[in-house]
């Protein structure tokens, strides 16, 4: 059976369609490209109508797996042991309009995504930390207030307004500039060890952070009682839950930490130390009158907090938040008060999850800058000035697109295996228009 559907497309001709329509930033573009690359003439309504009806027969797939490990029926199709588990998770930000709307963009507003990073890595635990001193880009005087500054208004982009779950209360007005407005990438990619370490002055091989070395990627436009099924499937699948070492890295969002407690409640809970890092930069220049001071104290705290030694760094800023009072409802959020408060609130809740020393011994990794990098790959396809993408329970919106997405952004050729195996029929009639 050649598995032709009602398009009359061959797997091999809907995979090249779902891939180009995936990856090319619009339909249009994919069109564009089918015809140059592959020579296929599919119009871009077309070529995104497949994509969709792709996108949502994986979803319905990965429900169906998030189903079977509920009911403890789901098998690993890991043939390889896993020395280190990671799971990244962190959130995305898409905008969305009304579904069934008809042609323009009706009640538009912003709505998050839930994105997981699931890595096998591989590397040596140490005797003692194998990195005592924070990373060259955490100690530039340069670089550290762009990245602060990016980590910052990555957190205002992230307020979703309570009670509004359509995301519709987000308008326009709170659009943000675009992901790549400022050098975060050259920060994330010296944190992930992309370069060779210098340590004490001389050239050594890396052996920390742990080598990276296969990928798959969980993405859904759900709440995140329903992603955390999802995350958990696919780590059962890879074989996560019999990994030698197991680790979970988010930032401070408490649904992260749900979907950690509820699901991977053995892994290692690690809090996001660039996250960290923003926060005591911030507050840094609360506490201090000059750029100098601002500097010398961001540089003790961070090694502090570097070195697993937060407590300090909570001591000091209680003493702060005690001379300079708590905040109400009226302070702005530039004001001392309200920084030095939100952060001591940032570092006491995350204590626990932020011993650095103890986890680099153990040789994990203590950034999500892996998951924060897929979503900017993601936002590569969903997020622009001029995309809007149907809400939910619409099939040909946001989620069937970011299922697509997450997919081809795997390692696995995981869109081959599904579209080879999935079932065609010739008998299968389009549904036919609703009558005007």
């Amino acid at each position: 059976m050649l598995k032709i559907d009602q398009r009359m497309y061959s797997p091999a001709v809907i995979e090249k369609i779902v891939f180009a329509a995936g990856t090319a930033c619009s339909a249009a573009k994919a069109s564009k490209a089918l015809q140059k690359l592959a020579g296929l003439k599919v119009c871009p309504v077309q070529a995104l109508r497949i994509t969709h009806q792709i996108g949502d027969e994986l979803r319905q797939q990965r429900e169906s797996d998030a189903q079977a490990h509920k009911r403890r029926e789901l098998k690993s199709n890991n043939k390889q042991p896993v020395d280190i588990a990671c799971v990244e998770v962190d959130g995305g930000r898409t905008r969305t309009r009304a579904h069934e709307q008809g042609r323009g963009v009706h009640a538009p507003g912003w709505k998050e995504s839930k994105v997981a990073a699931v890595w096998r890595m591989s590397g040596p635990t140490f005797e003692a930390d194998p990195h005592p001193e924070p990373y060259p880009c955490l100690l530039d005087r340069d670089q550290v207030p762009k990245l602060a500054t990016e980590m910052k208004r990555q957190r205002k982009a992230h307020r979703v307004e309570e009670g509004d779950p359509q995301g519709a209360g987000n308008t326009e007005k709170n659009s943000v500039k675009r992901d790549d407005d400022l050098d975060f990438e050259q920060a994330s990619q010296a944190l992930e060890g992309l370069a060779t370490d210098v340590l004490a002055g001389q050239s050594a091989e890396r052996l920390w952070p742990p080598k990276r070395i296969f990928r798959t990627c969980v993405a859904t436009m759900k709440n995140v009682h329903e992603f955390g099924p999802l995350v958990a499937a696919e780590a059962q699948k890879r074989g996560f839950f019999g990994a030698a070492r197991q680790v979970f890295l988010g930032d401070g969002d408490h649904n992260n930490w749900r979907v950690h407690k509820i699901h991977f409640p053995h892994f290692t809970a690690i809090t996001d130390f660039i996250h960290v890092m923003s926060y005591l930069y911030e507050t840094a220049g609360a506490v201090t009158d000059s750029e100098a001071a601002q500097w010398e104290q961001y540089e003790q705290w961070v090694r502090q907090a570097w070195q697993g030694e937060v407590a300090l760094v909570i001591a000091e800023l209680s003493v702060w938040q005690a001379r300079f009072g708590l905040p109400d409802k009226a302070t702005d959020e530039s004001d001392p008060k309200r920084i030095v408060s939100k952060t001591v609130t940032y570092l006491t809740n995350n204590a626990a999850r932020m011993n650095y020393q103890k986890y680099r011994q153990a040789g994990l990794p203590i950034t999500s800058s892996l998951v924060e990098s897929l979503i900017k790959e993601i936002n590569h396809r969903l997020k622009g000035t001029d995309k809007y993408w149907n809400r939910l329970p619409s099939k040909e919106g946001a989620e069937s697109m970011l299922q697509v997405t997450a997919t081809l952004l795997s390692d696995r050729d995981e869109l081959n295996d599904f579209v080879q195996s999935r079932p065609g029929s010739m008998f299968y009639r389009r549904t036919p228009p609703t009558p005007k």
